[in-house]
């Protein structure tokens, strides 16, 4: 396990100073429970987690967005703290991997359950707070998240960005935006799939997804954020 817990802190982009919180993090009750219970398991981190994930999230769309309202805010927040969007973070990082499962739960496929992922994250958030504090905390947040956050406060799933940009593109340059698979990881129920967006004037962005589709998508929304950006310069 100890080389497992060196492969995992890479992973998620975390040194441990006590990495006994790690492996309780990682720890579902089920195996646990089939050790006799001498093993504690995540969910009190995970309860702990919880509140830490809600208050970094708040805290990180209420500087994004300041002039957004609370109820905007709060649907933003609530599809960042959402089990299908933690399960999948979960994945991208790579902890349906690590987790030491009781055989019965991984006999009943544990590995896939978006809340068994999910809670796991909330574990381990909860162990990198009491690592290494708040601020800790904070900053993975910041970089678990850093492909998932809203580019506006409208997150409207039917939102074209890719259409949108391809006028963009037409008007300034007369030309299209490129987007290529770069290449994808992950098990085949959970792939993520990276794409580069090329625009005519030869820069180039990055996203991830869990389809092609989606990162293309992100992609085309954070082009268009950079060249609005540019433009009110």
């Amino acid at each position: 396990m100890d080389d497992a817990l060196k492969d995992v802190q890479e992973r998620i982009h975390h040194r441990f100073r006590q990495v006994k919180l790690l492996r309780t993090a990682l720890t579902h009750s089920s195996y646990a429970n089939e050790h006799g219970g001498v093993l504690e398991n995540n969910e009190r981190l995970e309860f702990l987690g919880d509140a830490v994930l809600e208050l970094c999230v708040s805290e990180e769309l209420y500087a994004r967005f300041p002039h957004v309202r609370e109820g905007e805010l709060t649907r933003m927040r609530s599809k960042l703290v959402s089990k299908p969007t933690l399960a999948g973070l979960a994945r991208e990082l790579g902890l349906d991997e690590f987790m030491l499962l009781g055989k019965g739960e991984e006999g009943q496929g544990g590995r896939t359950r978006k809340s068994l992922m999910a809670d796991a994250l909330e574990a381990v958030l909860g162990a990198v707070f009491l690592d290494q504090g708040f601020e800790g905390a904070r900053q993975w947040v910041r970089k678990v998240f850093e492909e998932h956050w809203p580019l506006t406060p409208v997150a409207s799933v039917s939102k074209d960005y890719k259409s949108e940009l391809q006028e963009e593109t037409q008007r300034r340059y007369k030309d299209r935006p490129v987007y290529t698979l770069e290449h994808s990881n992950g098990p085949d129920h959970a792939k993520v799939f990276e794409v580069k967006l090329t625009l005519p004037t030869g820069e180039t962005l990055t996203a991830k997804a869990g389809s092609v589709k989606k990162a293309e998508q992100k992609a085309a929304g954070r082009a268009l954020v950079m060249l609005r950006e540019e433009e009110e310069e």
